[in-house]
């Protein structure tokens, strides 16, 4: 048996061991799938924002790819002749006139006097398509050409390319002609960019193109000027204070270099999704886990209650069969000597007859005891209840005892209230009740035999105490003090007989008369037993409480 219960806790141990190793797996592949999905999500928004800051670097220089291929040469004539416009050249001035990105166009050939005045500047006409003398140079293109002309200066010895572009800080795009062979500049165009548009017209619009609204994309984005720490545009429409803080950020490499495209995650609807599909898994995998621990320890505990419920009617049978024996043996030999006329005097006559009525009588009890548990198990069990007055089914049981309480030398204590309501119970399960009680509490009471038996009641049920002053029980023990077959196994205990069903029987008959029951012991002490019941709904009730009967007047009248 000890070790079918030990394999039995290895296979206990090694199932929960196998169910936390399969969670563990399965939770770090959920993890994985929801990770896979958050990374593949901030993957493709950082390529989308890598695409927009290249397509507005496209924007700008829209149009502008044939002017690598002209020849320093052409560039000058244009010096002695404005109308003599290479027709690559003249394409582009065209398209950028029409362009609302730019406010004006113009054209020179000396960078570095350009905001003396002594340089020559001329101004593209889309009307006439013809470069004309500029009357009036704005500001910032004398700044920004001076500042790309500065550049081109320092750049000049290395520099193997025959065009250069630059968007300075004064917001004008400058595209720069230069002769690699002769390290030297040939010519500027300078345009003046309209701020507003780019950001209203070209950028904003792509931003919420792209990427939706914030709210329901999940993805903020949004265009800074680093210099001025401003925010000018996003894809938030609720158009809410925008924290600086940022996952990604996108520069304009060579263009707009005091701006850039920052994006920061709230929930893209991938992550949602993602994420309410993870916590629906754990969700799933923690009930599918719950469950199988449970079975796992149910199967473990109800095979180890069954396994103590086999010892203890292993004991139980071996102990009735014993009990059975000791009076049937006692009768026999009784009845031999009888039958054998071995006993003459009267005096010997009455011995045998009250051991063999003893014995019978303990027979009886064990046997009806039997009975009680067969019909209650099988159940065939009858209660006839009925209306009864618990303070009269007290006195007359104590009546009828009052021969076993004598015999035993016990100290009763009775304490019975006055107008104790009337209750609805069977009257042989409460003599059943009262008698098990009765009968443990003299039968573990080794030194002091007390018994003390106190019927009182309140506004809703009448109770009755029956307390010894005997072994006690053990705290781990008073749980499974009224289950079948449980006996508690010590020093206090081991002398005494026992089957382990009297409270078994108690408890049961008491809850199948709508009534409770609970146990206050302490080890080594004694031992309270509370039995209640409702009052019947047509009882009469009419008074509380009244001091108890005192001592000499309960030992009088039963003992």
């Amino acid at each position: 048996m000890n070790n079918i219960f030990s394999t039995r806790r290895m296979l206990l141990a090694l199932g929960i061991i196998g169910v936390l190793a399969l969670t563990g797996m399965n939770l770090y592949s959920i993890y994985a799938l929801h990770m896979s999905a958050v990374t593949t999500s901030v993957e493709k928004n950082r390529e989308q924002l890598d695409d927009l800051s290249q397509w507005v670097r496209v924007r700008l220089r829209q149009n502008s790819g044939n002017l690598w291929r002209l020849e320093a040469s052409e560039i000058r004539r244009v010096a002695e002749s404005p109308d003599a416009i290479p027709e690559p050249l003249l394409q582009y001035l065209r398209h950028a006139s029409a362009d609302q990105l730019f406010d004006d166009i113009f054209f020179t050939f000396d960078g570095d006097r350009i905001c003396s005045g002594e340089a020559q500047v001329l101004r593209f006409d889309g009307a006439s398509d013809r470069l004309v003398e500029a009357s009036n140079i704005p500001e910032q293109v004398c700044r920004g050409v001076g500042l790309v002309s500065t550049r081109m200066n320092v750049l000049s010895s290395t520099y193997k390319w025959t065009a250069y572009m630059m968007t300075d800080s004064y917001f004008t795009f400058n595209f720069v002609f230069f002769n690699p062979d002769e390290a030297e500049t040939v010519a500027y165009i300078s345009m003046p960019i309209n701020r507003d548009y780019l950001i209203s017209g070209v950028v904003g619009p792509e931003i919420r193109h792209r990427f939706g609204d914030a709210a329901e994309s999940g993805v903020l984005v949004y265009l800074d000027d680093w210099t001025q720490r401003q925010v000018l545009v996003s894809n938030d429409a609720a158009n809410k204070d925008i924290s600086r803080d940022h996952d990604f950020i996108a520069r304009f490499s060579g263009i707009l270099e005091d701006w850039n495209l920052k994006m920061r995650h709230i929930e893209t609807p991938e992550v949602a999704a993602s994420k309410a599909t993870l916590v629906r898994n754990i969700a799933v995998l923690a009930v599918t886990v719950f469950t199988l621990m449970f079975s796992l320890l149910f199967l473990y505990i109800v095979s180890k209650r069954d396994r103590e419920l086999s010892m203890r009617q292993a004991s139980f049978l071996a102990n009735v069969t014993h009990e059975l024996k000791t009076p049937l043996a006692v009768m026999q030999a009784a009845g031999e000597n009888l039958a054998d006329g071995r006993v003459t005097t009267p005096e010997r006559l009455q011995s045998y007859g009250e051991h063999i009525f003893t014995e019978s009588m303990r027979l009886r009890k064990m046997i009806e005891k039997l009975l009680d548990v067969a019909r209650t198990e099988a159940g065939q069990l009858t209660l006839k209840p009925m209306l009864l007055q618990p303070d009269s089914l007290v006195k007359d049981h104590l009546h009828e005892q009052q021969g076993f309480l004598n015999q035993n030398n016990v100290e009763l204590d009775l304490h019975i209230e006055d107008d104790i309501p009337k209750i609805n119970v069977d009257q042989n399960s409460f003599e059943t009740i009262l008698g098990n009680l009765i009968e443990n509490a003299v039968k573990y009471s080794q030194n002091e035999k007390y018994l003390g038996i106190h019927v009182y009641s309140n506004q809703k049920k009448v109770f009755i105490e029956v307390e010894d002053r005997g072994t006690g029980i053990p705290a781990e023990s008073q749980k499974l003090i009224f289950e079948k077959f449980y006996r508690v196994e010590d020093t206090l205990t081991a002398r005494t007989k026992g089957h382990g069903l009297g409270l078994s029987i108690v408890k049961n008959l008491t809850e199948r008369n709508g009534g409770q029951i609970s146990l206050s012991s302490t080890y080594g002490k004694g031992s309270t037993f509370t039995i209640s019941f409702p009052i019947a709904a047509n009882a009469t009730f009419s008074k509380q409480h009244r001091p108890k009967q005192n001592e000499e007047e309960s030992k009088a009248e039963y003992v």
